[in-house]
């Protein structure tokens, strides 16, 4: 196992080891070049570090609690389980984050528009929120399945004022989001900032994003060790492109005592072709929307047909870093099915009264099988990502009657 120096990735062309960099046209590679640069320049400019801790303190409410799950805990056996509440940020989600600092930074580099996909919609609703906090346009670009599915999500975006664009090709969710709003953004990227909605895409978006993120394992390595006097053996993070679990392994890639686990969407099993969104755990290096990566991919190298009942992990890449982490096997990347997600998310819901999203549900499946293995004297942190407001209708649909509902 490496330990890793993030402060040192990715290289001055965007790759973690052979990982990311930038394949886009010319024209928009200047444009690349220019948010780059005003970025590297920005992010350490005190008044823009003032400017972001003031709206994450007053606005999103950060810190988010770390919170120790004491009947779940009971109930599974084993090691203890404790959460990093990313679900009671404002918007409800880790993605309020980074949509911040890309807002701030369209706002400096002059830019009238931001424009962006989602899949479960909490990108969508986080930027649309920043949009109206700043006075910016925004268009969200969503595929017509996960409309459907996360039906709440859309109305919040439409109330907050965004343009809410339904892609209707192929398989009509979050890959054919991407496509439909990278062509929207090539229109105009003199007037628009593509503001990516994970640590995926060209050069310099994984660099960003995890940037704004990182804010998550910095709190909660603070937090871990004021509760519990140590830091955890063990922490846990969802990964469908992989921004909250860049947030919450930053912090901790060098503690060598710290066994880190990123849970992909095995859907209705990884063994069944377009079926699953396991990425790192079957993909192979490709490239994918700019960059470069592990992806599910056909013989011809174009991205393969994926399936998640959680619509933010439902993604054929995943993020540059994360293929470089799993190289280097600092982080295990695993996956949990459809039906342990499920599972999970009514347990978390019913033994400690925290509905989660589908997507944040992997995590806490896996740490509740993790937990079994374990000696009670170990812990897990898992990053409960989002909360489930925008999944009830979907699960009390499609699952309600297994549970009683």
């Amino acid at each position: 196992m490496a330990m890793v120096n993030a402060a040192n990735m990715p290289d001055v062309n965007g790759y973690f080891g052979e990982y990311g960099g930038s394949f886009v046209p010319p024209q928009l590679q200047v444009i690349l070049d220019e948010i780059t640069a005003e970025y590297l320049k920005t992010k350490d400019d005190p008044e823009f570090q003032k400017e972001m801790a003031y709206y994450q303190k007053h606005y999103v409410g950060r810190p988010s609690p770390v919170f120790f799950c004491e009947r779940l805990t009971a109930k599974i056996g084993g090691a203890k389980i404790y959460l990093k509440r990313e679900d009671l940020n404002h918007t409800g989600a880790h993605k309020i984050n980074h949509c911040i600092g890309e807002a701030l930074l369209a706002k400096r580099l002059g830019k009238t528009k931001i424009i962006a996909e989602t899949g479960a919609g909490q990108h969508g609703v986080a930027l649309a929120t920043v949009a109206a906090l700043l006075g910016l346009e925004c268009e969200i670009h969503m595929g017509e399945v996960d409309i459907a599915k996360e039906h709440p999500n859309v109305v919040r975006m439409q109330i907050l004022g965004a343009t809410v664009v339904p892609v209707t090709h192929g398989l009509k969710t979050l890959k054919e989001a991407v496509d439909s709003a990278f062509e929207a953004y090539l229109k105009d990227p003199v007037t628009q900032l593509y503001a990516i909605g994970s640590v995926v895409g060209p050069h310099p978006f994984p660099m960003m994003v995890r940037d704004f993120q990182q804010i998550i394992g910095e709190e909660a390595k603070v937090q871990f060790e004021e509760l519990t006097g140590t830091l955890p053996d063990n922490i846990v993070a969802c990964v469908g492109g992989g921004s909250n679990a860049m947030g919450l392994f930053t912090a901790f890639l060098n503690d060598e005592s710290v066994a880190i686990y990123g849970v992909e969407p095995a859907g209705h099993g990884v063994e069944i072709a377009g079926k699953h969104a396991a990425t790192i755990t079957k993909g192979t290096p490709g490239m994918i929307h700019g960059f470069k990566c592990y992806m599910l991919q056909d013989e011809n190298g174009e991205p393969s047909p994926v399936h998640s009942v959680a619509s933010g992990l439902d993604y054929p890449g995943v993020g540059p870093q994360h293929s470089y982490l799993h190289d280097l096997k600092r982080v295990n990347y695993t996956h949990i099915d459809d039906t342990d997600a499920i599972d999970a998310f009514f347990e978390l819901s019913r033994s400690e009264g925290i509905i989660p999203a589908i997507e944040s549900s992997h995590a806490v499946a896996f740490a509740m099988k993790l937990a079994k293995e374990l000696p009670s004297d170990q812990t897990i942190l898992v990053n409960l990502s989002g909360r489930g407001d925008k999944d009830i209708d979907f699960v009390v649909e499609n699952f309600g009657k297994k549970y009683g509902i």
